[in-house]
């Protein structure tokens, strides 16, 4: 054997050549005379074949690998790698059958050359290198080992079995199964250098729910435990019952109601609203499932339908629903004729009437308010209504309102985040809602702005990075030429033109940004620094009082308001020395 090559390559040079020489060795067949002997030449082909089916040729006997004993057994000693002694070949036929003489020739190879790296996979006669007959070992004969190896195809045995969590984290590299021997066929797994075990977790506990579904079969008993559920505040759970209830017996429109009650528990209105359809199809004469459907349209703001179903709902409806839903009605035609008239003080009177008459669900009538506030300059009264407003799916929403009434809702939106610095989500919202209803033009209006504020806001921001205040400052100019009192542009413009010294007209911008965002830290602590380097002690006090309240431990901050109280006394006693004076 060619000690440059390794065992796995020497291997598949065996099989090779077995396969190859076990054919191309058997003598050609010719029709001519008998031989010698007086037999013909094709008996003596077939005995020739008989023996390459059994031996192989001279060189296959003396290249066959040894069997590697169980590891259970002691550990051969590897003899030293020398020459060898040419050992006889045993005569076929000898020894106790055809593994015995196996077996032998196996036991000679391994005595010539010391290899051990041979075992056997099966009770046959195959032998493949440990490598390959490691059933769940790896490669590390390859550079780049393969993913599988054949014998993960493989049924596993029982001792390989394990649970199902088990078997999860085997595949994750989690766990590794510890290496075992398979002794009922006598196959070697491997251990590998360092087994790393992590103990998996137990699986949790059915809950009652689990068991109640498994366990009760009648669906009016689900039902029932639905309703308990429900009176208990837990909707999903009462959901749940009541889907099983739904599958065990779809044609009961008690199941369908009860489920939009548990679903409207839970927000999901839009779902709520088609359950109480299927149940109003299924029975038409339903009427807790008309008031139900009613209830929900009006706290979706669908005045015109809530009115239809709380009559379809007879004696189910209370004595104020009706009035109700009338009055919402009346509250939004009041309000689109306000925002139509641009009278932004009756829109705003309107919209939160509407809201107070059960519509605390409609996105339009959050969308009014927002965009009424907006207009009287309170912008942060704006950004905390529209972060109230239901967040339902956009594709929900438009097939419930239409596209009219998405792409109003995102309009708002997007005018909403770009006032309250938001650029990013606001170009999003405004592009969807141009993509939802292209042909109105105050969406594609809004559009344009919000991109224009956004790209000269980026603009700015670089330029102030780069130390070209002047240049920023145009910049951010550029930007509130689209939305003139955006308080993050003013305040960014304020920032420019205190370093270029202009700290009058930073104050002036600082001033409208307050008044649009009361609460904008950043720009009064500009202003107050401002005032400051004008010598303004009291008017930097104030603000400085009202910062180092909202953040109270802001080591900077009370530096300077250390310092402007300082001030501010030396000042007041120099007036007062000079009244005393004159």
């Amino acid at each position: 054997m060619d000690a440059g090559h390794s065992p796995r390559m020497i291997a598949c040079g065996l099989f090779r050549r077995r396969r190859s020489r076990s054919t191309s060795s058997i003598p050609r067949i010719e029709h001519g005379p008998a031989t010698a002997a007086g037999k013909p030449q094709a008996q003596h082909a077939g005995a020739t074949r008989r023996q390459h089916r059994r031996w192989g040729s001279d060189e296959e006997k003396n290249s066959v690998v040894p069997v590697i004993e169980s590891r259970s057994s002691a550990p051969r000693p590897q003899p030293a790698k020398a020459s060898p002694a040419p050992t006889p070949a045993k005569p076929a036929g000898s020894g106790k059958g055809l593994m015995a003489d196996l077996d032998s020739m196996l036991g000679d190879r391994r005595r010539a050359d010391g290899s051990g790296n041979l075992v056997r996979v099966s009770s046959g006669n195959v032998m493949v290198y440990g490598n390959l007959g490691n059933l769940r070992g790896g490669n590390s004969n390859f550079k780049n080992p393969p993913d599988r190896n054949v014998f993960d195809y493989l049924p596993k045995t029982a001792k390989e079995l394990s649970t199902a969590t088990q078997v999860k984290a085997k595949r994750e590299n989690i766990v590794r199964v510890p290496a075992t021997v398979n002794r009922g066929m006598g196959n070697i797994v491997r251990a590998a250098a360092k087994e790393t075990t992590t103990a998996v977790p137990k699986p949790a506990p059915e809950s009652e729910l689990c068991r109640a579904l498994s366990r009760r079969l009648d669906p009016e008993e689900l039902k029932d435990m639905g309703n308990e559920e429900y009176k208990k505040g837990r909707f999903a759970e009462a959901m749940a019952l009541y889907e099983q209830a739904i599958v065990m017996d779809p044609g009961k429109a008690s199941y369908y109601s009860n489920k939009a009650a548990a679903l409207a528990g839970m927000d999901r209105l839009f779902e709520a609203v088609g359950d109480c359809k299927e149940a109003i199809r299924i029975d038409p004469a339903y009427l807790r499932a008309h008031h139900r459907l009613a209830t929900l349209y009006l706290r979706l703001g669908e005045a015109e339908k809530a009115i239809h179903h709380y009559k379809q709902s007879r004696n189910e409806a209370a004595p104020n629903d009706m009035s109700r839903a009338k009055a919402l009605l009346a509250h939004i035609s009041k309000s689109n004729e306000a925002r139509r008239l641009k009278d932004y003080i009756t829109l705003l009177k309107e919209s939160q009437s509407a809201a107070s008459s059960g519509a605390d669900s409609s996105p339009q009538v959050f969308a009014l308010q927002a965009e009424a506030l907006l207009k009287l300059q309170r912008h942060e009264e704006a950004d905390s209504i529209m972060s109230c407003a239901p967040k339902f799916a956009i594709v929900e929403c438009t097939k419930f309102f239409g596209a009219t009434g998405s792409s109003y809702f995102l309009m708002i939106q997007a005018q909403v985040d770009m006032a309250a610095g938001r650029f990013e989500d606001a170009v999003a919202a405004a592009q969807k809602a141009a993509q939802l209803d292209p042909s109105n033009r105050e969406i594609s209006a809004v559009a344009r702005r919000t991109r224009a504020a956004a790209a000269a806001r980026s603009r700015g921001n670089d330029l102030f990075m780069a130390g070209k205040f002047a240049e920023a400052c145009v910049a951010y100019g550029d930007g509130l030429n689209h939305d003139a009192h955006n308080a993050v542009l003013l305040c960014n413009r304020a920032a420019c033109r205190s370093k270029l010294g202009h700290y009058e007209k930073a104050v002036e911008d600082c001033n409208t940004a307050l008044a649009v965002r009361p609460s904008y830290s950043k720009a009064r602590r500009r202003r107050a620094d401002c005032n400051a380097k004008l010598e303004r002690w009291e008017a930097s006090l104030k603000d400085y009082e009202v910062l180092i309240q909202e953040n109270p431990g802001d080591d900077e901050l009370s530096r300077s308001l250390s310092e402007a109280q300082a001030k501010l006394k030396r000042q007041q006693a120099e007036e007062f020395k000079d009244k005393a004076e004159s």
